[in-house]
């Protein structure tokens, strides 16, 4: 492994352009050294924390799931009820402007709810979307029924129901329930994707808990989530993932929306997020903070990061590194640097400017650290996990 220098520290903006990509094999190495100061990192506390567009989401009413006491009469509804409906109705909803052969990707959970059924047994519930919340659709389950034989026959029934074909991609979030997704999808011909990226889904699994969990006849307040997410201490990066140089940068949000949208109209690796459904308004002129790598085999470390289902960067001050996160629960060493009260600072500010944007970043990999130009673009939201 090469050994590795940086450039000075200094304080730059890029213009970020796409880069049509090409096949080519690996030779990257990795970095080392911290280069961004601080006291040019953009907070905004104005920025409101990310949530799912009210407009976007909305149910249908079906048959309730059992609960231990009775539900409340119309006469008794309160104002949350009049405004999100029976918390222990069911969501069955097709946009009916959408193209239904145009959801070929599903967002899937498939776990406990702090609610208990007449037998004091936790409830659980398989809540599907798309990642534009055209699709959405819950149903209750008992516990003593879970596996991937009812899973398979709810899947189909959603395609039945609703008119849409099967997916041809599920992302799934929870570690745990890996083998039940997986075995179900793959005997539906579904490929089941790990995925944190599934950021539609965890923030409507926010609302629900407050909008939907916390006002059941069922809920149990206090209730621990039964399958936590996983934080696995992080791992060595893989070879074929290190780059040369990196820097702590920043855009304008006007610029990190044009990047976004060249994913759309060039090949360019890389994945976007709908900010809209997401709830997040920055204004155009706020600085977004992102990580750029650079490599001289840009492009082919660029391919393989496209294969990954990269989630988020963090930097971590207690190890005086950058930590990646990919799929549901890997994380890796991403780049290390000598640990000293102006690096710590740095690294502190910048998740500091992370956290003001509401946890919105990217990931750019470029083949100089100078260049105008972006072979890799990933726009990123650090997202706490479900309280589900």
């Amino acid at each position: 492994m090469a050994t590795l220098t940086f450039n000075p520290a200094r304080i730059r903006t890029p213009r970020l352009q796409s880069h049509k990509p090409i096949s080519s094999s690996l030779s990257l190495s990795k970095p080392n050294k911290i280069v961004y100061p601080s006291s040019h990192f953009s907070t905004n506390p104005q920025i409101s924390q990310p949530r799912l567009s009210r407009s976007r989401l909305n149910s249908v009413s079906e048959s309730p799931t059992s609960s231990p006491t009775e539900k409340p009469s119309a006469s008794a509804l309160t104002d949350d009820e009049e405004e999100y409906g029976d918390p222990t109705a069911e969501v069955s909803y097709l946009d009916p402007e959408i193209d239904r052969e145009s959801i070929s990707e599903w967002e899937l959970d498939f776990c406990s709810r702090p609610i208990l059924d007449i037998r004091g047994k936790k409830i659980w519930e398989l809540v599907v979307c798309d990642s534009t919340l055209s699709l959405q659709y819950t149903k209750y389950f008992p516990n003593n029924v879970i596996n991937s034989i009812t899973l398979k026959d709810a899947i189909v029934s959603i395609s039945d129901d609703l008119g849409v074909p099967l997916p041809q991609k599920i992302r799934f979030f929870r570690s745990q329930m890996q083998t039940i997704i997986t075995r179900a999808g793959r005997e539906l011909g579904i490929k089941p994707v790990p995925s944190k990226r599934c950021l539609s889904l965890l923030l409507w699994l926010e609302e629900r808990y407050e909008t939907v969990y916390m006002r059941h006849p069922g809920f149990q307040k206090g209730s621990k989530p039964l399958l936590s997410l996983d934080n696995p201490f992080p791992m060595d990066l893989p070879e074929n993932l290190f780059g040369e140089k990196w820097a702590f940068v920043q855009l304008p949000f006007s610029a990190v929306q044009e990047e976004v949208s060249s994913l759309r109209t060039r090949f360019t690796f890389g994945a976007s997020l709908d900010l809209d459904l997401l709830g997040i308004e920055i204004d155009d002129k706020t600085l977004i903070p992102g990580l750029a790598v650079a490599s001289s085999r840009a492009i082919p470390l660029a391919a393989w990061m496209n294969g990954l289902e990269v989630c988020s960067v963090e930097a971590d001050t207690s190890r005086a590194g950058l930590i990646l996160s990919v799929g549901i629960s890997t994380r890796y060493i991403y780049a290390t640097y000598k640990k000293t009260p102006a690096t710590t600072q740095e690294a502190e500010a910048w998740e500091a400017a992370k956290k003001s944007c509401g946890g919105l970043h990217f990931l750019a990999i470029q083949e100089s650290l100078d260049s105008d130009d972006c072979v890799g673009f990933w726009l990123l939201l650090d997202l706490p996990p479900p309280p589900v």
